[in-house]
């Protein structure tokens, strides 16, 4: 495997007529892949910052091995690696001068390419504290019984409650982001369909979202209660009507992210059905800048 077998490109109908195949035979291992290649190409190349975004393909005897991508300023999502393979993308990147800020993938990839990246630069991986399981629906197991409520889902004159569940779910889990009526339309969130369930007297206790059909696969995000509604079985409830309406969309897999800090969550999307597909790993890269600048 040498490190020429690595074809960069920025622009992602190449990326996708090359690798589309290969990401498609195996969607839940290349769900982020597939969804944010799929992002770029309904948005445009510039609707994730001012630098273009980047993609590689590694052929080799005629076939597709690999993947990665990289919408800059964030770091790179890799599909799984060889520990070959890993080490020709570093030595590929650290000789183009490619700045690798992050890098995240499954386990074991992460890791490979963690220790190639720092053998080849110096930079120091830092693991986020931070890990997710990635599970797969096996076979949809509804909670018994069903808590009372209903699920409801969301249309196009419910953005208002849309962006207030999104705010409180990115609140909750720390993610920065600015959700309003004008910069809603650039956030992650906004492809999404939502829906809520709903207590008996119409008061909104829990939310799911999922994200559109590609490659024959939907992922499950968000999922999220309040604080005050745990406990009550309405993220189940609501959990099961998402997986549901994923499966009706004419979805083969449906897959979700889960913290791995969170037993409670885990457990419940286990009593759902869901099975354990892989572990996910973040990896920051440190350098210390009295050696110079990173590569």
């Amino acid at each position: 495997m040498r490190p020429d077998d690595w074809h960069f490109t920025e622009d992602v109908d190449d990326f996708l007529a090359r690798a589309g195949h290969f990401l498609r035979s195996q969607p839940g291992r290349h769900i982020m892949q597939l969804t944010w290649a799929e992002r770029v190409r309904q948005r445009g190349a510039d609707a994730f910052g001012s630098e273009a975004p980047l993609f590689g393909v590694l052929e080799h005897g005629g076939e597709v091995h690999a993947t990665f991508y990289r919408l800059p300023p964030r770091g790179f999502g890799l599909s799984p690696l060889s520990p070959e393979q890993a080490d020709a993308l570093a030595v590929r990147l650290a000789a183009l001068g490619n700045p690798v800020p992050s890098v995240s993938a499954d386990d074991r990839t992460a890791a490979l390419f963690a220790e190639a990246w720092q053998r080849h630069t110096g930079a120091t991986p830092k693991p986020r504290e931070t890990r997710l399981r990635l599970y797969r629906l096996e076979a949809l197991t509804p909670p018994d019984p069903m808590p009372a409520g209903r699920g409801r889902v969301l249309g196009e004159r419910d953005l208002e409650q849309a962006m207030f569940w999104c705010g409180e779910f990115a609140r909750a889990v720390g993610e920065e982001v600015s959700i309003s009526a004008d910069t809603w339309a650039d956030t992650r969130f906004a492809d999404k369909r939502y829906t809520l369930w709903e207590a008996p007297d119409g008061t909104p206790v829990s939310v799911a979202g999922m994200n559109p059909l590609i490659g024959g696969q939907i992922q499950v995000d968000i999922v999220y209660t309040p604080a005050d509604q745990r406990g009550r079985g309405y993220a189940g409830a609501v959990t099961t009507e998402v997986s549901r309406a994923a499966l009706a969309a004419g979805a083969r897999d449906v897959v979700l992210f889960a913290n791995l800090s969170n037993p409670t969550s885990n457990a419940l999307y286990q009593r759902l059905g869901y099975r354990t597909l892989t572990d996910w790993a973040v990896y920051d890269f440190v350098r210390d800048t009295s050696e110079g600048p990173a590569t």
